[in-house]
């Protein structure tokens, strides 16, 4: 019994290192057939975030109004402040929103019995993670255009970031395996990835929220890590290293449950496609 429950927690680990050959190939070909036959190719992935926040920095800076309590006004400040929060959401949004096809959208992993399917989320989530790190990038270069100034906590966002790519890869884990038994769950996530957008603090402080909603915004597992990246990014703070460390061990207790309910379910995906 303890030598499986051994198995189980470095089963994710050891099968990563044992292909991680095959990850990083099905990484770039994930990358890189996304802007196959466009004309910007991977320029796409700086152009897309630009005109969604310039959408967003219309329509709650200049129409809505909305401001943060750490900046005296719109401006500058609040179109940093909510390109921060974007960033963060699309990457989360991205592998809630492809997960469950992760294992139907590949029936030809399943059928091949030497192919590791656990390994199917890594690509999907190493790619989100690729188009995050590169908006970061516009990020640091937004900030000098329009701030003249680079703040050096800005190198602290990848820690930061860490503990919700531990919880996406056990969400990939979990939606990819429900996904096979239950098709309906692809048409919820868009639903639940704009209910994490307009429930947290990637559009909105705390301050702004209702007490009564208080506690939807926090238990939002973006709110947190949008809020450090924003103090480390914005405000040269510091990181709530504890707080981070509390929310890495809840997400590894959930992505370790994750891998153990796939690696279970999987004996039954070639009987169900």
């Amino acid at each position: 019994m303890i030598a499986g429950a051994l198995s189980h927690f470095r089963g994710p680990i050891v099968t990563a290192v044992r292909n991680k050959s095959l990850i990083v190939e099905l990484t770039r070909r994930e990358i890189q057939g996304r802007y196959r036959g466009a004309n910007f190719g991977l320029l796409w992935a700086l152009i897309s975030p630009f005109l969604m926040l310039a959408v967003y920095s219309l329509a709650f800076g200049s129409i809505l109004k909305s401001r943060w309590p750490q900046t005296d006004g719109g401006g500058h400040d609040f179109t940093l402040i909510l390109f921060v929060g974007l960033i963060i959401h699309g990457f989360f949004a991205e592998c809630i929103s492809r997960s469950p096809q992760l294992v139907v959208q590949n029936p030809n992993f399943v059928k091949r019995v030497i192919f590791p399917l656990e390994i199917l989320p890594w690509p999907m989530v190493l790619s989100a993670l690729f188009h995050l790190m590169t908006n970061f990038v516009a990020f640091i270069v937004l900030q000098l255009l329009l701030d003249h100034q680079f703040i050096w906590k800005v190198i602290l966002v990848p820690i930061i970031i860490s503990p919700l790519l531990v919880l996406s890869m056990g969400i990939a884990w979990w939606l990819a395996a429900l996904g096979v038994y239950f098709r309906d769950i692809g048409q919820v996530t868009g639903v639940v990835v704009t209910a994490l957008l307009f429930t947290s603090t990637a559009i909105m402080p705390l301050s702004s929220v209702a007490p009564s909603a208080l506690w939807l915004f926090k238990l939002n597992p973006l709110s947190f890590i949008i809020d450090q990246a924003r103090e480390a990014a914005l405000w040269n703070h510091f990181p709530n290293w504890y707080g981070l460390g509390l929310y890495t061990l809840i997400a590894l207790a959930f992505s370790y449950a994750g891998y153990v309910v796939f690696f279970a379910a999987k004996r039954g995906f070639a009987d169900v496609l």
